[in-house]
């Protein structure tokens, strides 16, 4: 889960026992229509966050409409038959607040963070839209061009993120975790209104959402309030689409190159691994801090320092996909060390790892690290509330509670088995960028 957008990360820190314990009152409930509310509360100050999650993200596109989940997202900001474009969010700066949202492969979220006696009008604003969005096709071509040229800008323009791009759609050959959330400019292009409606129709419902609201609030009565508001739109006659297809296993390595406008080679390296809760989730949480945990880990000491052959490193795993992700590692070159080069300095540091085992102080370290981000991380009501959302999107909110067991259950062994099992030649994908001067492209 390291180095997941939202998971603040911080460096040597022993987590104080009551600190480690603390805890905040949760209370749930389902209404009648499926809407799930759960409601953390923290009275430290007169502030509050509002949650939306709706249950559907990349993952569930069909094919030939890809980025729909996305660019809907941006739809859901230009208005209702009530509220038009953009009041929605200048109601809510209006009363001191900010909201926002953002599309992922598994989920899509909309949040407000503001005072908490101004709670109802997330109330209000997110229940109007869940049912009540317009789609007026003007607003939809203006929309599908700022996606393009937020696509144009984070991808197409940028080598390293194009690789990766690259590494995914080949690491999975059948899953729809291929796919980038942004989606390809001709899926993008052919999005219509009624596909958006109906995409809109089947998903953005009750019984396919779920509100988590945290900070200074009264429980009975944000209950009350999301009752009057939400429990009578229905839900989606149109059952969502559960399932997407699985994954075979990979065996033998694939390899792709790019060849971009750059400065320096850069490598991304990925591996198909399972996703928490699976038993081995934990240990390969624990194997990319050990890896790449700051600069005293073994990629930056080795790599970087030792080795010179490289200028920066990563090690990445987050196990909160609803199905089995990747373990990704690479790197940028120095100047005048080829990828190759690189490529092999990040085997060999992978088979030290199966072939030695870590010490203790190492691993506890690791362990220290991951726990510290883990539990500080949540000190804002946001927070709090995104971290009882990705665990709810994966079942249940309670899911979190068993993080931390399994993490400081991991032994050198067990870094050993996953290493052996995961980071294998034939599970490996291996993307390359190979820089071209100016004139070249």
């Amino acid at each position: 889960m390291r180095r997941a957008v939202f998971f603040l990360f911080i460096v040597l820190i022993l987590v104080p026992a009551a600190l480690a314990a603390q805890s905040f009152p949760v209370t749930e409930h389902t209404l009648a229509n499926g809407l799930k509310v759960i409601i953390i509360e923290d009275h430290k100050s007169p502030l509050a966050t509002f949650q939306i999650w709706y249950k559907v993200g990349s993952r569930n596109e069909p094919e030939g409409k890809k980025g729909i989940s996305h660019l809907l997202e941006h739809m859901m900001f230009k208005g209702t038959k009530k509220y038009g474009p953009k009041e929605f969010t200048n109601i809510i700066q209006r009363n001191g607040g900010m909201d926002n949202a953002f599309t992922t492969k598994d989920y899509t979220t909309y949040y407000q963070n503001m005072s908490s006696d101004r709670l109802h009008l997330s109330v209000e604003l997110e229940s109007d839209r869940m049912k009540n969005l317009l789609f007026d096709p003007k607003e939809l071509n203006s929309e599908r061009n700022v996606v393009l040229e937020e696509r144009r800008q984070r991808y197409e323009n940028d080598p390293q993120a194009l690789l990766y791009e690259d590494v995914m759609s080949t690491a999975f050959m059948a899953h729809s975790y291929r796919d980038p959330v942004i989606g390809w400019p001709s899926t993008l292009a052919s999005i219509t209104r009624e596909d958006m409606f109906d995409y809109y129709s089947t998903y953005y419902s009750p019984s396919n959402a779920f509100i988590v609201v945290a900070g200074d609030v009264d429980p009975s009565k944000v209950t009350t309030m999301i009752n009057e508001k939400f429990e009578n739109i229905p839900a989606a006659v149109k059952r969502p689409r559960l399932s997407v297809a699985e994954e075979p296993q990979q065996e033998g390595p694939k390899r792709i190159y790019l060849r971009k406008e750059a400065e320096l080679p850069y490598v991304v390296m990925a591996f198909h691994a399972p996703s928490f809760p699976h038993p081995d989730s934990f240990a390969l949480d624990v194997l990319s801090v050990i890896l790449s945990g700051g600069k005293s880990a073994r990629f930056y000491q080795s790599l970087v320092l030792t080795q010179a052959v490289a200028v920066d490193e990563f090690a990445s795993y987050n196990g909160l996909y609803r199905d089995p992700f990747l373990f990704i590692i690479g790197g940028t070159a120095s100047k005048g060390v080829t990828a190759e080069t690189l490529v092999d300095a990040l085997w060999a540091e992978i088979k030290k790892v199966s072939s030695e085992p870590v010490a203790e102080a190492e691993l506890q370290k690791a362990k220290n690290q991951i726990e510290a981000s883990f539990i500080f991380a949540q000190d804002s009501n946001y927070s709090k509330a995104l971290y009882a959302g990705m665990f709810e999107r994966l079942g249940s909110w309670r899911l979190s509670e068993k993080y931390l067991e399994g993490i400081r259950k991991v032994t050198a062994a067990d870094l050993q088995a996953v290493t052996r099992k995961y980071l294998v030649e034939d599970n490996s994908t291996t993307g390359i960028l190979v820089p071209l001067k100016k004139a070249e492209q």
